[in-house]
C-alpha cells in the first residue's frame, strides 16, 4: 500500500523554515559589533604606527563591548597589511591604521600595486607628526634662509639624510630641493633611528625629520631646529616657525596616520566605528599621550579626513613624478 503522509508533517515542515527565517532574520540585523576587531598595522611593532595604535585599541575596545586586537603586518612600504585589508571581508571587523606612506605616496611611488584608492573608505585620522627641518647643533646654519644659500654656494655638496626611499623624510627634502632650486643629496637610510642619528653625528647636513625622533635630541642640544613643516607651530616647539612663516609656500605638508575599511563595509558600520574612533580620540588621556609622542590627536570627521588623503595623494604624486621618483 501507498505510503500517507501525516496531515501534521506539512505544518511542522512550515513551522521549521519559519523559525530558521526568523533566526537567520535575527541574525542578519545583529548590532554590530558582535565579535573581536582587528587593526591591522602595516608596521614593525614599537614602531610610529604601532605604539598610538596600541594605546587607542585597549580604549574602542571597552566602548564597543569587543575585543580589540592590534595585529602587525610590516614590509613593502606599508602596501603588504594596506593589501590584506582592501581584500578582506568588508564588515568592519578588519580596519587598516593606514599613513601617508601606505594610503598616499605608494600610488604613485610603485607601479606595481595590489590595491588602489577605490578599496579603501577612510574613516578618520589618528595622529598626525609635523616634520621638523633639523641641522647638527655644532653646524654654521642658523636659519632656513642659511641653509638655502649654502645649497646654493656648494651645489651637489650639502646631504640631508632620511628614514628611507619613499618616506616623508625623504620627500620632505626633495621638496626643498623642487622648491629652492638647489642640488643637495639624498642620504637613505634603514629607518628613522640610524638617520636621526646620522644628523646627529653630522654625517649629513640637514633632515626632515620626524618630530618623535628629533624632539629628544633638541631637548638635549644636539640638533638645531630651523622650521616645522604643518601650517601651525607645533607645541613641542613654540618658538620655531614654520616653513611658511619663512616664505617656503604651499610647504604644509605632515605626516598622518588614519583608519580605513574596505570600500563595500556597510555605511551604518562605517559611521559607527568612526564615531567611536573619534570619541576616543577625544580622550583627555589619549590626547595627552598622543601629545607626549610628539603628534597631534587626530579625530577628523569622514569627509575632512577624506578630503586630506586624496589631497596629499595628489600632492606627493606630482612631487614623485616630477621627481622619478619610481620605488620598483
Amino acid at each position: 500500500m501507498p505510503r500517507t503522509s501525516h496531515p501534521r508533517q506539512p505544518l511542522r515542515a512550515l513551522a521549521a523554515l519559519a523559525l530558521l527565517a526568523s533566526a537567520l532574520s535575527v541574525h542578519a540585523e545583529a548590532p554590530w559589533p558582535t565579535r573581536t576587531i582587528t587593526l591591522i598595522v602595516p608596521g614593525a611593532a614599537g614602531g610610529s604606527t604601532d605604539i598610538p595604535a596600541r594605546l587607542l585599541a585597549q580604549k574602542l575596545g571597552q566602548r564597543l563591548g569587543q575585543s580589540v586586537i592590534v595585529d602587525n603586518k610590516p614590509g613593502a612600504g606599508g602596501s603588504l597589511g594596506a593589501s590584506l585589508v582592501a581584500r578582506a571581508q568588508p564588515d568592519g571587523y578588519t580596519v587598516l591604521v593606514g599613513n601617508s606612506g601606505s594610503n598616499a605616496i605608494n600610488y604613485t611611488a610603485y607601479k606595481k600595486l595590489s590595491y588602489k584608492p577605490g578599496d579603501f573608505a577612510p574613516l578618520t585620522d589618528m595622529i598626525s607628526f609635523a616634520n621638523v627641518l633639523v641641522v647638527p647643533a655644532k653646524s654654521p646654519i642658523q636659519s632656513l634662509d642659511a641653509l638655502v644659500a649654502a645649497a646654493k654656494a656648494q651645489p651637489g655638496k650639502l646631504s640631508f639624510s632620511s628614514a628611507g626611499v619613499g618616506q616623508t623624510t625623504h620627500l620632505m627634502g626633495e621638496l626643498f630641493k623642487e622648491r629652492t632650486g638647489t642640488d643637495v643629496v639624498h642620504i637613505p637610510y634603514k629607518g628613522s633611528a640610524p638617520g636621526t642619528m646620522a644628523i646627529v653625528t653630522g654625517e649629513t647636513q640637514f633632515m626632515f625629520d620626524n618630530m618623535t625622533a628629533s624632539l629628544v635630541h633638541i631637548k638635549d642640544g644636539k640638533l638645531r631646529p630651523l622650521a616645522v613643516t604643518g601650517d601651525q607651530r607645533e607645541p613641542n616647539l613654540p618658538e620655531v616657525p614654520t616653513m611658511t612663516e619663512l616664505g617656503m609656500r604651499n610647504f604644509n605638508q605632515v605626516g598622518w596616520m588614519g583608519f580605513f575599511v574596505p570600500a563595500k563595509t556597510p555605511p551604518e558600520v562605517q559611521k559607527k566605528l568612526a564615531d567611536n574612533l573619534q570619541a576616543v580620540l577625544q580622550d583627555p588621556d589619549i590626547m595627552r599621550r598622543y601629545r607626549e609622542l610628539g603628534g597631534r590627536p587626530g579625530g577628523m570627521p569622514q569627509a575632512g579626513f577624506a578630503k586630506l588623503v586624496a589631497d596629499d595623494q595628489q600632492t606627493w604624486g606630482a612631487l614623485i613624478q616630477s621627481q622619478q621618483l619610481q620605488l620598483d
